[in-house]
C-alpha cells in the first residue's frame, strides 16, 4: 500500500498521497488539497513545489548529480556530441548512426531562414540587447509558420522540432554579426552542427575560415552542460506558456525573455562585468577576496557556489579542463582572463571558500572561455540559449504529448476588502 500524508486542520485529518519518482524523490500529491480542505499551499518562488512529473533531467544539488535521461552528464560531455546530446534530450534515447544522420540531415534541410526576416533585424539599432533581438526574431519565427503544431501527430512535432533547431542557430549567428557589422551567414551544411554553427558566427568575409578543433571541442562541451537543468525559471516558463497550447516557437520565445534576468542566464555575463571592475581597481584580488569574506561588505563574488549544488557544481569540473586548454590553444594573453585565473587559484586554495564550498561554477569558466573566443560580453546569455534550446523543446514536448492542464497557480489575496467607490469630485 502506497504511503499517505495526512494533514490536520480545523479538527479535521485528509490523507494525501505520496508520489515516488525513479530515484527516491517523495512528494505529497495536493491536487485535492484545495477541494477537500478549502486550503491552498503558499510557496513564493516555487522552491517547494513540483510542477510535474518530468523523465528528463535528474538533478541532486546535495550530491552534485547531473543526468540527462539517466546518463552522468560526465559521460555524456566526455563521449558524445552536441546534436547526440539534443536528439537525447528532445526523444528520450542516445541516436544510433542512421537516425543521427538523418536527424542532422533533417535539420540541414530547414536552415534557410527568410529573407524578409533580414528586415525585423535591420530594425534594430547595433546597441539593441542581443537577447532581446533573439526573442523577438525567435517569436517572429512563427509569422512564417503560421500552421499551428499538431501535437498528437509526431510527424508535425518532429518538423517543428528540426525546424526549430536549424534556424534557432541562424538567429544567433545573425545577432551576433549585426551586433559586430559582418555580413550576415548562413553557414556551411557540409561542417558538422557545432562547426557550423561557430563558422555562421565567426567567418569573416575577406579569409578563409579555418576550423579550430580545441575551440569547437570547448564550445561542443559547453553547449551539451548548458542543454537542460530540470525546473528552473526558463524552463518552467517554456511549459507554462506552452501549457496554453500555444505553439513551440512562442514557448521557446518567452524562455529565452526569462533567461534573460540576471538571476539567471546572465550569471556568467556578471563574472566578467565583476572581473571588469576589479580590473578598473588596478586587478588586486587579494582585495576583492577580503570584501567578498567581508559580511558588512555589499561585494558579492560572482560565479562561485551555485543556488542549487550544495557540494560542487558537477558541470564546472568538467568545464575547467576546456576553458585550460581553450586558453593554452589561443595563446590568450587578456589581463581580465588573468584575473579570473587569479580568483580561482586563490578560491580553490582559501580554507574561507573551501569550507563553505563556494567553488567556481559553470557560469565562471563559460564567461572565460566565451571572453576567449571573442564572444562579447551580452551575447554570453544567447550562447547560453542556444545550448539550453534541446531542453526547452523537450520539456515542451514531453509537457504536450502528456496533456498537462494549463498551469495557473493560485494566491493568498491581502489588498483592500470591499469599499465603495468615491466620485472624482469627493477624493
Amino acid at each position: 500500500m502506497a504511503e499517505e500524508a495526512q494533514i490536520s486542520f480545523g479538527g479535521k485529518t485528509y490523507d494525501f498521497p505520496v508520489v515516488e519518482g525513479t530515484e527516491n524523490e517523495l512528494a505529497i500529491d495536493i491536487k485535492a488539497l484545495r477541494s477537500a480542505t478549502g486550503l491552498i499551499t503558499l510557496d513564493p518562488g516555487f522552491k517547494n513545489t513540483g510542477s510535474c512529473e518530468s523523465a528528463i533531467t535528474f538533478l541532486d544539488g546535495e550530491k552534485g548529480i547531473l543526468r540527462y535521461r539517466g546518463y552522468p552528464i560526465e559521460e555524456l560531455a566526455e563521449k558524445a556530441d552536441f546534436l547526440e546530446v539534443a536528439y537525447l534530450l528532445i526523444f528520450g534515447e542516445l541516436p544510433n548512426t542512421q537516425e543521427l544522420e538523418k536527424f542532422h540531415s533533417d535539420i540541414k534541410a530547414e536552415s534557410h531562414v527568410d529573407e524578409e526576416m533580414k528586415k525585423i533585424l535591420d530594425g534594430f539599432p547595433k546597441s539593441a540587447h542581443p537577447m532581446g533581438v533573439l526573442s523577438s526574431l525567435t517569436s517572429a519565427l512563427i509569422a512564417f509558420n503560421p500552421s499551428s503544431v499538431d501535437v498528437t501527430s509526431e510527424a508535425d512535432l518532429y518538423h517543428a522540432i528540426v525546424r526549430l533547431l536549424a534556424k534557432f542557430p541562424v538567429l544567433v549567428s545573425w545577432t551576433l554579426r549585426k551586433k559586430m557589422g559582418l555580413p550576415l551567414d548562413y553557414g556551411d551544411d557540409s561542417l558538422g552542427y557545432v562547426q557550423n554553427i561557430h563558422k555562421m558566427m565567426f567567418k569573416r568575409p575577406n579569409r578563409e575560415y579555418e576550423i579550430n578543433d580545441t575551440v569547437i571541442e570547448a564550445l561542443d562541451k559547453l553547449l551539451i552542460l548548458h542543454g537542460d537543468h530540470e525546473q528552473n525559471c526558463s524552463t518552467s516558463t517554456v511549459r507554462i506558456v506552452g501549457s496554453s497550447h500555444a505553439g513551440l516557437f512562442a514557448s521557446i520565445s518567452a524562455g529565452i525573455s526569462a533567461l534573460w534576468g540576471p538571476l539567471h542566464g546572465g550569471a556568467n555575463m556578471a563574472v566578467l562585468q565583476m572581473l571588469e571592475a576589479i580590473q578598473a581597481d588596478d586587478g588586486d584580488t587579494k582585495k576583492y577576496m577580503a570584501k567578498a569574506k567581508d559580511k558588512n561588505d555589499p561585494f558579492r563574488l560572482m560565479g562561485f557556489g551555485h543556488r542549487v549544488y550544495k557540494n560542487f557544481d558537477p558541470r564546472a569540473r568538467i568545464i575547467k579542463k576546456a576553458a585550460d586548454e581553450v586558453l593554452a590553444q589561443l595563446g590568450v594573453d587578456d589581463p581580465i582572463l588573468n584575473i579570473a585565473k587569479g580568483l580561482e587559484k586563490e578560491a580553490l586554495e582559501d580554507p574561507y571558500f573551501v569550507e563553505r564550498k563556494l567553488y567556481p561554477n559553470v557560469d565562471f569558466y563559460s564567461g572565460i572561455i566565451y571572453r576567449a573566443l571573442g564572444i562579447p560580453v551580452d551575447m554570453f546569455t544567447v550562447m547560453f540559449a542556444l545550448g539550453r534550446l534541446p531542453g526547452w523543446i523537450a520539456q515542451y514536448r514531453e509537457m504536450r504529448l502528456k496533456n498537462e492542464p494549463i498551469g495557473r497557480p493560485r494566491q493568498v489575496y491581502v489588498g483592500e476588502n470591499k469599499r465603495s467607490f468615491v466620485p472624482l469630485n469627493k477624493r
